[in-house]
Parts: C-alpha cells; structure tokens; sequence
C-alpha cells in the first residue's frame, strides 16, 4: 500500500510541476502594473518583467526610486508617481494607466507597496500609528485595486497581493500584521467575486526578507521616537530592560532576514505569467515550514514557541 502511495504522490508532484511550467503566450503584448517600485521587491519585479518584453507600468513614491528604475531597464518601461495612502494620487495614476493601456486593458495589477512601522507593543502606539501602516498596506491596496479592476477585467488578467507570514500569526504588534490580516481577506473575497470573469487573485505570503525597510538604523531609530513619547509610568511598568531586549529582538527578526527576494518575485511572476497560478505563494522556508504552519497549533502551544524569547516587563 505505501509503495502505490509513494508512486500516487509522485506522480502527483509530476503532474503539478509540468501543469505549473505552461507559460502565458504573447507576454510581450501585455500591460502589468506595480506599486512600491523604488526599491525591493517591487523594483526587482518590474526589472525582470521588462527583460521578459513585457510592458511594465511602474508606481514609484519618490521621483528618485523612478529616475533610478528608468535608467536600469528598457524604453518600455514607464513609471508614475504614486502614494497609495491619498485618494487624490490614486484617482491621477488610474487615469495615467488607462491612458497607457487603451483598449487593450491591465494584465496584471500587482500590488506591493507597503510599509512595516511604527511597530512595538500595543500600548506604547497611538492611533495614528496604527492608521498610518493600514492607510498603506491595506486601504490603499484597495483603492488601487478597485481603480483598476475593470481594466484587470477586460482582459481576464491576474490580480497579485503581497500580504505577508503574519498576515496569518500575528507575531509582532502594532498595524502590521492587522493591516496583512486584511489583505488576505479582501485578496480572498476578491478572488471569488472575479472568478466568473476569468481573473484570477493569487495572495504571496513572504517570510522574512531583508530588504532597505529592515535596516538596523531604522528599527532602532522608529522605536525610540516611540519610547521616548510614552510617559513615564508606563516606561516604569515595562522597565528599560523590556525595551532593550525588544529592540534587540526586532532589529535580529528585520535585519537576519532571507536576501534573497528572488523568491517573492519568482512568485510574483509565475502568479503574472502561468496558465495555472496559484490562489497562495509561500516564499521563504521559515514561512513554509514555521509561520504558516504554527497558524495552524493550538493557541496555547502557538503562545508559548511566539513568546519563548520575549522580554518580561520591570526586569
């Protein structure tokens, strides 16, 4: 019975990866736009889609992120200044799009743009804390996406969101993981809305990567603005000790991170390109085989591996 088995799974996996290698034709003919191109792994996917032919319409933030795209990839590419947390920027680069694409209609709409901080304990956060992580991650993904998605609709194109490991365990506090959380459910709900059109929504759920966001001097630099706001009871309750170690713990989980952003954007561009994409794309071996798989234990054994290294308040 196990050798059938063996043979079964096998040639399941056989089946799997020659379904998956089936590539899109006529690449070159197809628009795909993409937020948060000034660096990572926004910028490495609009370079390689442009080396593949394809017309690749880049959302860059600063004019310098796009002066530097524009210099390393071919006349095809454009880009377009865009903030995703501001309808008015928004509301402009749809209309640039639709001017670029004509009747021909979005193939893929690709939506990365995303910022991680402020992130530290609940508490020593506002509002605004919150708000300025989900006004990115979340509210204006959705604002482009619905922008956009009509143009996606046309032409039975590919929808790809970059949420992330914790937008399924939510191991580090402030708007992050809330903000990720969201994304797997407006990907999720999008993606059966659209289905009876020929679109499909494909969800890519990164690890830990080491980008120009994780740095050293900007988590340490983002956590003591926070620290030194908080009033002094509060500082006393938690000790400077809690603060050191989480810091130590943040800047070792940002900056320990896999370099290697092939991964995500291979995803990227097998959700983008294959005639069979996924629904989910897990890159990275600790999302496989750690974050996505702890979501699944009990909430006293997940507690216990999340918190095992945390610091302990007044020591």
């Amino acid at each position: 019975m196990w050798l059938y088995l063996a043979i079964l799974t096998g040639l399941y996996f056989v089946f799997r990866w020659l379904r998956e290698r089936q590539t899109v034709p006529k690449l070159q003919d197809k628009y795909v736009f993409i937020t948060g191109c000034d660096s990572g792994f926004g910028n490495l996917l609009a370079r390689c889609l442009d080396k593949r032919g394809m017309h690749v319409l880049a959302a860059c933030l600063t004019r310098k992120g796009a002066e530097q795209l524009k210099e390393v990839t071919s006349q095809r590419l454009q880009t377009v200044n865009l903030d995703v947390s501001k309808g008015e920027s928004v509301a402009a680069m749809a209309q640039w799009v639709k001017q670029q694409v004509g009747d021909k209609g979005l193939w893929g709409l690709v939506n990365n743009a995303g910022v991680g901080f402020p992130m530290a304990p609940n508490e020593w956060l506002t509002k605004d804390d919150f708000t300025k992580v989900i006004d990115v991650n979340l509210l204006g993904l959705i604002d482009v996406t619905l922008s956009l998605v009509s143009l996606v609709r046309k032409c039975k194109g590919r929808i790809a969101n970059v949420s992330s490991a914790f937008g399924r365990i939510a191991l580090v506090a402030g708007g992050y993981s809330i903000s990720k959380y969201g994304v797997e459910a407006f990907s999720d709900s999008l993606r059966r809305d659209l289905r009876a059109f020929g679109v499909n929504v494909s969800i890519v759920e990164p690890g830990c990567f080491k980008t120009d966001f994780s740095t050293k001097q900007i988590v340490e630099e983002s956590l003591h603005a926070v620290w030194a706001r908080l009033p002094n009871d509060v500082k006393e309750s938690y000790g400077q000790q809690y603060y050191n170690t989480y810091v130590k713990n943040l800047v070792d989980l940002s900056t320990t991170g896999n370099p290697n952003l092939h991964l995500v954007v291979d995803s990227l561009q097998h959700a983008l390109t294959a005639v069979y994409p996924r629904s989910r794309y897990t890159p990275g071996w600790d999302s496989k085989f750690f974050y996505i798989p702890l979501s699944y234990f009990p909430t006293i054994i997940m507690d216990y591996l999340a918190t095992r290294s945390s610091p302990r308040p007044g020591k």
